[in-house]
């Protein structure tokens, strides 16, 4: 049991080492696939499309830097900005979100990378707290195993 909790605690803490470790390459994959995942939005049930969609309202952001990025996409010459950037989605119109100058008042202007990164980085100290609790119930649930591992040991000894 010792060595079960043992490798359980070390790949642990090897999975956190990487993540802090690569935490740049990570912000920078996070914002190519989100700058990807624009390109290549539309309206259909794409599952990229709608992880974007709730971005956008959870949020309250529009775009990857900003709201001009959706200008650089397919989408936008055929229908302007995703009605999931408007700030009140019964006062955006059509038209309204085809002109950036209109939409510039309607959506959301600043970008979703900095937000989603922002968030992520303010919920590191929680899940930094709740691992470190878990590593710490782990190594005492490896220093108990085995002293009941050296107690079982010692008494059969005793009992021959």
């Amino acid at each position: 049991y010792a060595m079960l909790l043992s490798l359980i605690f070390l790949i642990v803490l090897v999975a956190a080492i990487v993540g802090f470790v690569f935490r740049h390459e990570i912000k920078t994959s996070f914002e190519s696939n989100l700058d990807l995942a624009l390109k290549n939005y539309n309206v259909t049930a794409d599952p990229h499309s709608e992880a974007v969609d709730t971005i956008q309202r959870t949020l309250h952001c529009c775009g990857v830097q900003n709201y001009s990025d959706w200008e650089r996409t397919e989408y936008f010459s055929q229908r302007g900005i995703p009605p999931s950037c408007c700030k009140n989605p019964n006062d955006c119109s059509e038209e309204d979100l085809k002109d950036p100058n209109k939409a510039q008042l309607k959506v959301f202007v600043n970008g979703c990378f900095f937000l989603v990164t922002s968030t992520m980085e303010s919920k590191m100290s929680v899940v930094a707290g709740i691992s470190f609790g878990i590593a710490c119930f782990q190594l005492i649930g490896i220093i108990l195993s085995c002293c009941l591992s050296r107690y079982i040991t010692n008494n059969q000894y005793e009992m021959v």
